[in-house]
């Protein structure tokens, strides 16, 4: 399998390539194309896997993103059965107080990276059948205090790959998307450094225990894989549970006995 990776210098990103890699999720031997603006990480995932994999390095909040992945995936594979738009970022702060600037790069790098990429990758995952999978999150659908710029980016990221699996079902191409919860990885370590802030977000969700990059990874290879040949247009939770939690979370359904 030939596979796209944006973000593929840590976290998903790379958990994704190992997993590909060594042919642990999906058997066989697959090339990779891996991107990310991180030039020296990217190099070392790149030399870790060997000749399979190609670099390309490259800030997804450029307009040029999408072709110039695209190119360099021709050029390593001679073809793309998958892309894996992976890439993003976080600001934290209130939507009131956040400027502009803030606003066009976290939507640059968050939604407009994966239609970019989508749109250049087109012709050629039409041509092999071929599946997009992107990484939202489940702040795309739950409000998330002092992350609106990030949940309001992923909520955009949802629906156009919706709107994608519809106008490219024709064509035989597969598009869904993949939604951690809270999941542990370089980008969100500073927030889980404090052992007690971990425990309480621990706490509300139902698996008692952050995710891991891995872990959201095999959700992401499953959707790329022949074994989800019928499944498009949706999003797959990867959340420990999390979303189940708010009744309990709350106090609710503490199972005590009422008199009426």
């Amino acid at each position: 399998m030939r596979v796209i990776i944006t973000g593929a210098a840590s976290g998903i990103g790379r958990a994704c390539a190992e997993l590909l890699a060594g042919g642990k999720v999906i058997a066989g031997q697959h090339r990779l194309l891996l991107a990310d603006r991180d030039a020296e990480n990217l190099r070392q995932v790149a030399e870790m896997i060997g000749p399979a994999a190609a670099a390309c390095v490259v800030d997804l909040a450029e307009e040029d993103c999408g072709e110039r992945i695209v190119a360099a995936a021709l050029a390593h594979m001679d073809g793309i059965d998958a892309v894996i738009s992976n890439a993003g970022i976080i600001m934290g702060g209130a939507l009131v107080d956040l400027p502009v600037a803030d606003f066009d790069r976290i939507f640059a790098i968050n939604t407009k990276s994966a239609w970019l990429l989508g749109k250049a990758a087109h012709p050629h995952l039409k041509a092999s059948k071929g599946a997009f999978v992107a990484t939202a999150s489940m702040s795309a659908t739950q409000p998330t205090p002092a992350l609106g710029f990030y949940s309001t980016s992923k909520a955009a990221l949802l629906m156009m790959i919706r709107q994608l699996s519809i106008e490219w079902g024709t064509d035989g191409i597969r598009c869904n998307t993949v939604s951690p919860g809270p999941t542990y990885t370089p980008m969100t370590a500073a927030g889980y450094s404090d052992p007690t802030a971990r425990d309480k977000r621990e706490a509300n969700i139902a698996l008692h225990k952050l995710g891991t990059a891995e872990e959201v990874a095999n959700a992401i290879l499953f959707l790329i894989s022949p074994l989800a040949s019928h499944i498009t247009g949706i999003d797959v939770l990867v959340d420990g549970g999390m979303s189940n939690m708010l009744m309990p979370a709350s106090g609710g359904g503490t199972g005590q006995k009422r008199q009426n």
